[in-house]
């Protein structure tokens, strides 16, 4: 089985090679671009021209480096807006592991008789991402299962992609300057170990199902913890369609799936201080009777209780226009020396994140947050934020921020008609952040699961 990371060695220094020249030429071109040589139509041509370039070469890999791409191009506010277009259509388009590598990765977790733990195992894959691939099998009771594989010697090339990754950043941030991302970078790195770790994930999965459990529109799969290893997970399969063919669905069901993608989401937040920290489409399908199949719990967000305190008092603070109300919620989420310049710049960034919870009517995402008034607001909060000095993001932010974008992405899609004023309110009521904390304090002991670190409190 060596000769899997030995290739994986190989394959690590070809990759190292090819992003390491890619970000040169991209620095070179900003240093180029920062002295004024060329007009502004040539600086927006040659900025493209490298995103493509950028998002090519990413595209041919797979691993941390992909995943981590596409963390931060679904922060809208922290790349130059090239760079976040093209990297937000990045997908991973390695070749996946073919049949001999899969056959001994399944040996390396399971032992030499893995086949006879299975009625059923295709070796082609199902799906392929950046991090692993999943194949569909059958268990001898009869049981359609997913098994999620991780691609070999993923532990060992997360510090060096990473590093790559946090040099791109800090590139940017050299350049642009409204944001400072140094926290940004801490805390993807340790979601993106956290990823690695299938037996976490595992234990999420258990969580949801607690969590989610009130929810009949909601489906999270069973896992088997006898096929389950630290980098293979086996749990139940569910069937359905990918979820963006809802956008064929009559009104009223396109309506009533954006609700239950609302509660699906929000729910967990509000009632534990626990998010779902990656909206991608394909981690959500539909089922024949319009329920909802949630897929994948390798990025979850566990988050202090005055974190969700500071997500409702930000929304009674836009609310009531109450600046002072703002700025202890921004301080909920860490953000620091805030200035009234800086909060008013944060605000209005975060009208534009709240607009369609603001209003008491039924109305479509898109009246409020369509993607170009989204750009536009994108390049007035940067002026904004450079302005007040610039801002240094706190990690506890990030996921939120991409949530809400993600989220807004989907109902989009759906144009959805929902008062997402009154669906916000009513799972907010009541709200007690000692309540919160108490009932999150008890389900991670049931699952053995990692509190918030100390220094997010």
């Amino acid at each position: 089985m060596s000769d899997i990371y030995s290739d994986e060695t190989l394959r690590g220094a070809r990759r190292n090679f090819k992003i390491g020249s890619t970000a040169g030429s991209v620095l070179f071109n900003q240093l180029r671009q920062r002295t004024g040589f060329g007009g502004d139509r040539e600086r927006e041509a040659q900025a493209l021209k490298e995103a493509q370039a950028l998002k090519e070469a990413l595209g041919t890999l797979r691993g941390p480096l992909v995943k981590f791409a596409q963390l931060i191009a679904s922060l809208p506010d922290l790349l130059p807006p090239e760079y976040a277009r093209e990297l937000a259509e990045l997908q991973s388009n390695a070749p996946p592991m073919g049949r001999p590598f899969v056959k001994r990765r399944m040996a390396h977790e399971l032992g030499q008789g893995w086949r006879k733990r299975f009625a059923e195992f295709d070796l082609e894959p199902k799906a392929a991402a950046s991090l692993g691939q999943v194949h569909q099998a059958k268990l001898h009771d009869g049981r359609a299962v997913a098994c999620k594989l991780q691609y070999p010697g993923m532990q060992d090339t997360v510090e060096s992609d990473l590093k790559q990754a946090g040099w791109l950043l800090n590139m940017f941030e050299r350049y642009e300057g409204s944001v400072r991302t140094g926290r940004i970078v801490e805390e993807l790195k340790e979601r993106i170990f956290e990823e690695l770790d299938y037996s976490l994930e595992f234990r999420r999965i258990a969580m949801y199902r607690e969590m989610l459990a009130s929810e009949p529109g909601v489906h999270v799969p069973e896992p088997i913890a006898e096929l389950s290893t630290g980098r293979l997970l086996t749990a139940e399969w569910l069937p359905g369609r990918p979820i963006m063919e809802a956008a064929e669905y009559p009104q009223e069901v396109r309506d009533g799936i954006a609700t239950q993608m609302f509660r699906l989401w929000y729910k967990p937040l509000y009632d534990y201080a626990v998010i779902h920290g990656d909206p991608h489409f394909g981690n959500y399908t539909i089922r024949e009777d319009r329920s909802i199949n949630l897929l994948d719990y390798g990025c979850i967000r566990v988050f202090p209780a005055t974190f969700v305190e500071g997500v409702i008092r930000l929304y009674e603070a836009l609310r009531d226009d109450d600046r002072d109300k703002a700025a202890y919620a921004y301080r909920c989420w860490n953000f620091q020396n805030l200035s009234n310049d800086l909060v008013d710049a944060l605000n209005d960034w975060a009208r534009f994140i709240y607009g369609p919870v603001l209003t008491d009517s039924a109305q479509s995402v898109n009246s409020t947050n369509n993607v170009e008034t989204g750009r536009r607001k994108v390049e007035e909060v940067r002026k904004l934020l450079k302005e007040a000095g610039g801002v240094e993001m706190p990690r506890e932010f990030v996921f939120m921020d991409r949530a809400s974008v993600g989220l807004g992405a989907l109902f989009m899609r759906l144009d959805a008609q929902v008062n997402w004023h009154r669906l916000f309110n009513e799972m907010v009521e009541g709200f007690d952040v000692d309540t919160v904390a108490a009932r999150q304090k008890e389900l991670l002991a049931r699952h053995n699961h990692p509190a918030p670190h100390v220094a997010d409190l």
